[in-house]
This record gives C-alpha cells, sequence and structure tokens, in this order.
C-alpha cells in the first residue's frame, strides 16, 4: 500500500527485457534508507519488489502483466521515476490509498500553468470511465491527485508547484503516457453493488420458485 505521495524522483539506469518480462535498475538515494530486499517501491506509481541493492541503485522484476499494462512496455534508460515506499501503520496519510496495481495507460492532452499551479488534462482508457468522478482520487505516476472536472474520456487536475517541480511531471509533454490507478474505493463499491445485484436477483428468482 502506498499514499501517492512522491518521497523522490529516481533515473532508470537499464531496463533489460527477457522474454515476457524486465529486469529494471534505478538510481536513487532516499527511498533506499531502511530498504531490504523484498521490500516494494512504488515505481511511476506501480507496485515493484526490491530483487537488489547496491549503493544508489535497486533492481526489480517486471512481470509480462505490468509491462502489458503500464508505460514500462516503452520504458528507457535515463527516463524519471516516481518513488515512494510501501505505507507502514506510523506514516502520515498524506495522499490516498493507493495499491500500485495500474488500471491502464493515460495520455496526457495538455499541461498548462495557471493561476500559479499546472492544470494537468490526461485522456483515460474507456474501461476506466466508472471510476472517474469529479472531486475523486486518482493516481497519475504514482502522484496521488484529485479531479477537477471530468468530460468525455478526458480528467483535469491542478498539480501545485511544489508537486510539479519535485516529481517527474516535469519532464512530461503533450502525448506523453501515464500510469493510472483508481481509487481503489470505488472500485470496491462497485463489486459491493454488484454482489448486492446478484444478491437481490437470486431471493428474487427464490421467491418465484417458492410461490
Amino acid at each position: 500500500m502506498f499514499t501517492g505521495i512522491v518521497e523522490e524522483t529516481g533515473t532508470i539506469a537499464a531496463i533489460e527485457r527477457k522474454g515476457d518480462f524486465a529486469v529494471l535498475k534505478i538510481k536513487c538515494s532516499k527511498v533506499l534508507e531502511g530498504t531490504q530486499t523484498g521490500d516494494s517501491i512504488a515505481v511511476n506509481g506501480t507496485c515493484l519488489t526490491v530483487t537488489s541493492m547496491s549503493t544508489g541503485v535497486f533492481s526489480a522484476d517486471i512481470s509480462y502483466e505490468t509491462l502489458k499494462k503500464s508505460t514500462f512496455a516503452d520504458a528507457s534508460a535515463g527516463t524519471a521515476v516516481n518513488l515512494e515506499r510501501a505505507l507502514t501503520l506510523s506514516t502520515r496519510l498524506g495522499g490516498h490509498l493507493v495499491s500500485g496495481h495500474v488500471d491502464g495507460v493515460g495520455t496526457i492532452e495538455k499541461l498548462d500553468k495557471k493561476s500559479g499551479a499546472y492544470i494537468l488534462t490526461v485522456r483515460y482508457p474507456a474501461d476506466m470511465d466508472r471510476y472517474i468522478a469529479e472531486k475523486g482520487s486518482v493516481c497519475v505516476d504514482g502522484i496521488s491527485l484529485t479531479v477537477a472536472r471530468a468530460s468525455g474520456l478526458t480528467f483535469e487536475v491542478a498539480v501545485i508547484p511544489h508537486t510539479y517541480e519535485n516529481t517527474a511531471l516535469n519532464g512530461k509533454r503533450h502525448g506523453a503516457k501515464v500510469n493510472l490507478e483508481a481509487d481503489m474505493m470505488a472500485r470496491y463499491l462497485e463489486k459491493l453493488l454488484k454482489t448486492s445485484e446478484k444478491t437481490d436477483k437470486f431471493m428474487e428468482n427464490l421467491n418465484d420458485l417458492l410461490q
């Protein structure tokens, strides 16, 4: 679990593709403090397991499913990435609950400065539309943000200067791909409603049989 509050911007040192998976090496410093092999680190919002560490670098394996569902499919050495260590019971929850499981890849349509902030417009996949709601939370490349507007498979979020300057967003341009994760509460609510609908249907059928 993560909070969507980026601790550090790292750099992809290397990405080695091996058939249906890849090995990623990340240059960083802060997120290695207190980290051990087997710990989780969110890399651009994707939960990865640290498989090895050396001075200023950690390695992680990327599965076929993660490659298919995230921007790592097109990643290359030198790319800046947002990093966050996993949540602990003593961590401040400054963003929202983030699982590190990417729902889809979005595309930046606009990133404009306005009234001292930055307005980011992202086009998202159609199958995420049911989870995107105004004033709801969304995770963009591991950054916890609040949807200001949503329309026609795009959403807008306001990014404060501190976030823009201290994350990999400051290197993004029109057309750049970003990892997206919907608010997990929306997903659980959807399942709860589906389960409730199935229960109601079952009871209706049962009543019909008993009559």
